[in-house]
């Protein structure tokens, strides 16, 4: 076996490992992977205060605000999921009865399916999916939790550990360049995602509105919220209203005028306004996205999914900052080779 062999079966076994640590100490790589997100987020309003007052005054302005802030994302997202586990409730006869309907005509043209997918599907099932996504919600708040102190211990040393990692020779300066072009990227992100969520919102709500699908309230916030998770948040937002457009919908066209209009919301928004609004210094590969969004899914769950993307946009934008590695920036990006040696 040559030199180059070892090499490349080393990378791999290195590779291996560190995604079986990453998976298996995901409780602690995960919030801390999230703080690191949510530093690149409020760290200019960090450094902004720390010109006008005390430190640790500034410090506690900035995680006062962030607290804020996240607290009143989780409660539009849990009204949102209230809102519409209370209609379901409410409503759990007209599931019923659809389902009786559906399983007669499948019947009557010989197919029995009713047994075997009463087994594994009946209405109670959508209840006690929206149960398991509140039990899921309320077991992140340990997350939160770590997270938190996660990120105010950066807060406190971030200008140290930035000084150390710019003192090393070699790769410590493109590094430091490196984390603070991906904090601005990342913020860019957010800003894009957070006007398109708003975007998605209005645009299922109303839609939902004109359509008649109850509760259009809910369905804007969990679209505005479901938003920030590219492609599975908005399969999810067009899906559900969906479903719950067979129980109030007279006719099948009216049904399908949903599921279409929904769709074409989310294509239209996702393919079109998001690359002009984005532009091409935060173009990235819609492969890439994909496989960002479900690979770290897989590894962390939600919060993964949320991460998955600046996970992805920290990757090309360090790789980009060396030569040997300037390759894979090329790959995951859409980005143009001769603008990756300009940065």
């Amino acid at each position: 076996m040559n030199n180059g062999s070892i090499r490349v079966s080393l990378i791999i076994c290195a590779a291996i490992l560190l995604i079986a640590g990453i998976y298996f100490a995901s409780s602690v790589f995960a919030p801390l992977t999230f703080a690191l997100l949510t530093l690149a987020l409020v760290w200019p309003l960090q450094e902004a205060l720390e010109e006008r007052l005390p430190k640790f005054v500034a410090l506690f302005v900035t995680l006062t605000v962030t607290v804020i802030v996240v607290l009143a994302f989780a409660s539009i997202l849990a009204w949102a999921l209230s809102g519409i586990a209370d209609w379901l409730i409410r409503n759990v006869q007209r599931f019923q009865t659809i389902y009786t309907q559906v399983t007669d005509w499948l019947e009557e043209h010989g197919i029995f399916v009713a047994g075997v997918i009463s087994e594994r599907f009946d209405v109670a099932w959508l209840i006690r999916m929206f149960q398991e996504v509140a039990l899921r919600i309320n077991r992140l708040s340990g997350f939160a939790i770590l997270a938190f102190v996660f990120l105010m211990m950066l807060l406190l040393e971030v200008k140290e550990f930035s000084r150390k990692i710019g003192s090393l020779k070699g790769a410590g300066p493109k590094l430091v360049e490196a984390g603070s072009e991906t904090a601005q990227l990342i913020r860019r992100y957010m800003l894009v995602r957070t006007l398109l969520s708003l975007i998605t919102g209005l645009a299922v709500w109303g839609f939902a509105l004109l359509m008649g699908v109850e509760p259009a309230s809910a369905w804007g916030l969990l679209a505005f919220t479901l938003n920030y998770i590219p492609f599975l948040g908005s399969f999810v937002a067009t899906l559900l209203p969906g479903l719950f457009a067979l129980a109030q919908l007279d006719t099948w066209s009216a049904i399908l005028v949903v599921i279409v209009g929904l769709a074409f919301i989310q294509f239209l928004l996702g393919n079109y306004v998001e690359p002009l609004v984005a532009g091409a210094a935060l173009s990235i590969s819609p492969f890439a996205v994909v496989f960002a969004v479900f690979f770290w899914g897989y590894l962390w769950g939600i919060p993964g999914a949320f991460i998955g993307v600046p996970i992805m946009i920290a990757v090309i934008a360090v790789c980009s900052k060396f030569a040997g590695s300037r390759w894979v920036s090329t790959l995951l990006s859409g980005v143009p080779p001769d603008l990756l040696k300009r940065r």
